[in-house]
Parts: structure tokens; sequence; C-alpha cells
């Protein structure tokens, strides 16, 4: 047993090492909001589509492409999705209630996610832990910006601007690019494929410093019980429901492995981009961000843990 926890660790410690290098390197001031800000876009636009790109490139889409996953994914984060919003009509104010469920079920899994699966299955793992996050970006913004529009203020979100800003997202485009070169196998030119090596290994670490550069504890203060709620419900209660359904469903191995990753992964910092933009209780997004990035270090562990002792993954 304290091989398997010692194992788990290995895994997980150096991507939240790098969260907490970014929270150390914005309180010594050597890291600022510009540099955040421009570091984030460059991830975004960048970085990440390549990574995502060369990934699926390289990827035997007949093993990374799997139907089943996927479609226990959507399905998973659908009814997840259905009962946090519940939850909030019962248990949130009304203007709360659109920030909380995106901070319930929005998870962070095309950096932390994404890395985790890299770290513990290597290439495979980044190639159907890429081809998932593809239905990831999605499914969270399409139901973010659902649950979003009915509780918003202002009434600025609108669902057609979810299309347009889909169609030119630019992981999105980094995924439907490379899926037809990979599988009619058309080969890039060596010294391309080198190039984009070198900026897709900027990726992981650059994004989770930034990721632990915008955490605050501040935020903290003012958002109570509602904070600590849809955390423990994300970090908690989804991922341990999630996940006995992958394992009834019959999922083992590496698809349960990066099942439970994505479903235990702690909520995006995107959810506070989104949040604000929508006119919703910023703050509280923030503080979501915060504690289940906090809590993530320890469930992340329990659940690997558990999974690898019992042999399933």
């Amino acid at each position: 047993m304290l091989a398997v926890f010692l194992q788990t660790l290995a895994i997980t410690v150096p991507v939240f090492a790098m969260l907490f290098l970014g929270v150390l390197l914005k309180r010594l001031a050597l890291i600022d909001a510009h540099f955040i800000n421009t570091a984030s876009s460059l991830v975004f636009n960048v970085s990440m589509p390549v990574m995502l790109f060369l990934a699926i490139l390289h990827a035997d889409l007949n093993t990374a492409l799997q139907p089943a996953v996927i479609g226990y994914f959507v399905l998973a984060t659908l009814l997840g999705f259905l009962f946090c919003w519940g939850w909030a009509i019962w248990r949130c104010p009304r203007a709360d209630r659109g920030v909380f469920v995106q901070g319930c079920f929005r998870g962070n899994n095309g950096i932390i996610g994404l890395a985790l699966a890299t770290s513990l299955y290597g290439d495979y793992g980044l190639s159907l832990g890429g081809v998932l996050g593809g239905v990831v970006i999605l499914t969270y913004n399409s139901l973010s910006v659902v649950v979003l529009e009915v509780y918003n203020p202002n009434g600025q979100v609108r669902p057609w601007r979810l299309l347009k800003s889909m169609l030119s997202n630019p992981l999105i485009i980094g995924v439907l690019a490379a899926i037809p070169l990979a599988y009619w196998r058309i080969s890039l030119p060596g010294w391309l494929l080198t190039s984009g090596e070198y900026l897709a290994q900027l990726t992981l670490p650059l994004a989770l410093i930034c990721i632990g550069g915008t955490l605050s504890l501040a935020s903290l203060r003012n958002s109570g019980r509602l904070a600590i709620d849809a955390s423990l419900l994300k970090v908690a209660v989804l991922p341990l429901l999630a996940t006995l359904g992958a394992f009834l469903c019959g999922f083992r191995n590496a698809e349960l492995g990066i099942l439970f990753l994505y479903f235990a992964s702690p909520t995006a910092a995107a959810s506070f981009v989104m949040a604000r933009a929508a006119g919703g209780n910023y703050e509280l997004a923030a503080a979501i961000i915060v504690i289940t990035t906090l809590l993530a270090v320890v469930s992340t562990n329990i659940g690997l843990f558990v999974l690898q002792w019992g042999g399933w993954i």
C-alpha cells in the first residue's frame, strides 16, 4: 500500500508543484498580472493547440479515438451538470446559481487533467487525453453558457456567441486540424515537427505556473459556504459518482484512470473569466478555483491510490 501511495505522489506532486511555484513567483513579484495574461494567451492561442495537434497527429486514432469513453464522459458530465443545477436551486441564492453550477462541473482538464494523464500513461495518456480534450472544450463551454445565460443579470451572453467562439477556438482548431492528417497518415517535414515539439513543451509548465499565479486567497473570506459546497461537489462527490459509474460500465485500466483524472480535476481558471463576462459573482468563482485546486492535491492522490490498490487502473 505504501508503494502505491508513493507512486501516486510521484505522479501528482510534479504537476501541483508547478501550480504552487506560480503562487510563490507571484508573491515574490517575479511574475505579475501582465506576464500571466501574456503567457496565458500564448498557451491558449499557440502552444496548447500545437501540443494537442501533435498528440493527435502521433496517435493511433483506432486506439485513442474511443467512442465509448467519449460518450460516457459526455453523459456523465451532463448528468453531473444537472445534479449541480438542482443542488444550486435548492441551496443557492438565485444570483449565484450560474457561477456555482459552473464551478461544480467545469474541470481544468485541458491543463491539469491532461498533465496527470500524460504523467500516468505517457504517450497514450496524451493521445487519449488530447482527443478527449476536444470534447471537453465543446461540452464545458456549451453547458457553461447555458447556465450563465439563465442567471445573467445583464443579458450579455448569447448562445450564438458560443457557436462563433467554438468555431474560432484555437484548441478546437488544433484538434480538428490534426484528425484528417492522423487518419490518412499524412507525414509532415521533420524540421516542422521538431519545432512544434519545442513549442509544445512550453505548454504544461507555463500554463500551470500561470494558474498558480492567478490564485488568490483574498476571495475566500467573502464566499463562505457556497464556495465550500461547490468545491466538495467538484473534487469529491462528482468524481466518486462518475468514476463508480464508469467502473460499473466496465471501464478499466488506462480508460478508467483517465476518466477519473478528468472528473477529479479542480475547477478551470476559465470559469472566472466567463463568470465575470456574464456579470456573475466572480469572487465566488475565484474562491472555488482556489479551494478545489488545494483540495485536489489530496483527493486526486486518494482516488489514484484506491484505484491502483484495487488493481483497476
